[in-house]
């Protein structure tokens, strides 16, 4: 069976727009952590503990307001748990990463974005709904080039 040329070009492009996993994102610099719970509005979605790193490329756009190319910027959210008076991290939700690559994801302001479900490194919780699942919301912060945090010395 002979696979059209066009539908190769179009399955390698495809993939080759795939966010990668950040690996050793935890030794990053550490951007700022937060809590959403009961009651905000995105608490079904985004509810429990908020950690964000950010590789070097990152660190210099937020400080420049210039992103380069290679810049990445990793959302880890944890289950927030009760334990006495004390809220602690629980088992990882997911870990989104935004991939900067104005080329490669000019659709979606130059951020290429992806959801990594619980601790794995390969089950992709976003994949092609990018655009929908994301860019959407980021789309609001437009002026900040599509980034919500800011970093904190």
């Amino acid at each position: 069976m002979r696979f059209p040329l066009a539908l190769l070009l179009l399955a390698l492009a495809a993939g080759a727009a795939e966010v990668p996993y950040p690996e050793g994102y935890r030794a990053w610099r550490h951007v700022k952590s937060m809590v959403i719970e009961k009651g905000h509005p995105l608490y079904e979605s985004f509810g429990g503990i908020h950690h964000i790193y950010a590789n070097e490329k990152a660190v210099a756009g937020y400080r420049t307001g210039n992103w380069a190319d290679g810049a990445v910027i990793v959302f880890d959210l944890l289950e927030a748990v009760r334990d006495g008076n004390a809220l602690v991290e629980g088992p990882r939700k997911v870990v989104g990463v935004m991939h900067r690559d104005a080329r490669r994801y000019s659709q979606t302001g130059g951020w290429g974005f992806e959801g990594f479900k619980g601790d794995s490194k390969t089950d992709r919780a976003v994949g092609a709904n990018a655009a929908t699942a994301c860019f959407n919301c980021h789309a609001g912060q437009k002026e900040k080039s599509y980034v919500f945090s800011a970093l904190r010395d």
